[in-house]
């Protein structure tokens, strides 16, 4: 195998694909990166046992040359070396070349390195999806779809099922949902999908997402499109591929969760309030809870906190709109700014059904996001 490559397009490929390496891994080979050059261009693969990403560098692309291949084949490098290198490289062209012993030289500008290579017919192969159940989705949509239900997973390991985001594409109807059991987050968003393909429920580990989040550029108008089988998924976009692994297990139902009545509803600023809650927070982190209480009535709502070592906390704020019952309630500070953090919309709309039931968050001006926490007996 021989090839040169410019530095800045190989520097980002080998970023996007070291997501996925882990030096933790049982299988040693999986430490490694693997190049494969091909007439076409040249890909770069990574993986551990739960997600594997392949990053293609073409040869040619919008008129201008990435890389020129002498001969085509294969190689596995150490990658934490590799990208490193790869990084520190003097010049713009990168000369890679392995000869028969697997022993690679990489050349650029006046600085030259061996490396010893690994045998990459030992390198796993990537699961061979078949493409039949396919939905397309804009990029910046599906980062958004992340952002927003993600965070509320479960981190601890008793409930793995909990550890990952249920996904439901039904019709041309994307729906997710997040728990950990003491919040909820759910969104739903409209697919490019064939209406007559079934029903699909699959529930993917929240890493995978947050490293798939990760590695999608903020080219908005780009569309990706999400492969589905039975124990594995796969998100392709330009020139980029991530397959994860799926979740056993039952998810919960958690439209069961979900009050459909309410006593007291609140509109206030996004900002406003989560900017309230966190000062008020600077007192409760001190606590075991993290604890901060809510009292509203007539057009006003008092955010309070205390700590019995540093004192106490009191902020008012004026509703933009308050509905029902005047209310008294104590939640925790980090899961209701987990939550209001993750939303674009000026004011939210919180839903109260009294001081021991869920509460209900939704942005203003999108029916398609709901945002549960639970509160914390204090009263």
């Amino acid at each position: 195998m021989e090839c040169t490559v410019q530095k800045e397009k190989l520097a980002d490929a080998v970023n996007r694909v070291m997501k996925a390496i882990s030096s933790k891994t049982t299988i040693p080979i999986l430490t490694g990166v693997k190049i494969t050059a091909g007439m076409d261009g040249i890909t770069l693969t990574g993986s551990n046992s739960d997600i594997s990403i392949k990053s293609f560098i073409p040869v040619e692309e919008d008129g201008n040359e990435n890389a020129v291949i002498m001969t085509t084949g294969q190689i596995v490098l150490p990658s934490r070396l590799f990208s490193e290198l790869v990084r520190k490289l003097p010049d713009e062209d990168i000369h890679i070349e392995v000869d028969s012993r697997m022993i690679t030289k990489i050349t650029s500008g006046n600085s030259e390195f061996s490396l010893n290579g690994l045998d990459p017919e030992e390198y796993p192969n990537l699961p061979i999806i078949n493409e039949n159940d396919v939905f397309r989705i804009r990029k910046d949509l599906l980062k958004d779809l992340i952002k927003q239900t993600v965070y509320a997973v479960s981190v601890t390991e008793t409930r793995p099922v909990l550890t990952g985001v249920k996904w439901i594409v039904e019709g041309n109807t994307l729906s997710c949902v997040a728990t950990d059991s003491h919040r909820l987050a759910q969104r739903s968003v409209t697919v490019e999908k064939a209406e007559d393909s079934e029903a699909h429920t699959l529930v993917i580990p929240g890493a995978s997402l947050n490293e798939l989040s990760k590695i999608l550029d903020d080219d908005d108008e780009q569309m990706v499109d999400i492969v589905m089988t039975a124990n594995q998924i796969l998100f392709k976009s330009q020139n980029v591929q991530f397959y994860s692994r799926l979740l056993d297990g039952n998810y919960p139902d958690t439209s069961r969760l979900i009050p459909t009545d309410s006593k007291t509803t609140i509109d206030l600023g996004t900002k406003a309030l989560y900017h309230a809650i966190e000062r008020a927070s600077l007192l409760a982190k001190e606590e075991r809870n993290n604890v901060v209480k809510l009292r509203a009535e007539g057009n006003q709502v008092e955010i309070s906190s205390q700590s019995l070592e540093l004192g106490r906390v009191y902020e008012t704020l004026v509703t933009e709109k308050f509905e029902g019952e005047p209310l008294r309630i104590s939640f925790s500070a980090k899961f209701m700014m987990d939550a209001l953090s993750r939303l674009d919309a000026q004011s939210v709309r919180i839903h109260f059904v009294g001081p021991m039931r869920p509460i209900i968050i939704r942005p203003i001006g999108d029916e398609n996001i709901l945002m549960l926490i639970l509160p914390i007996r204090t009263f």
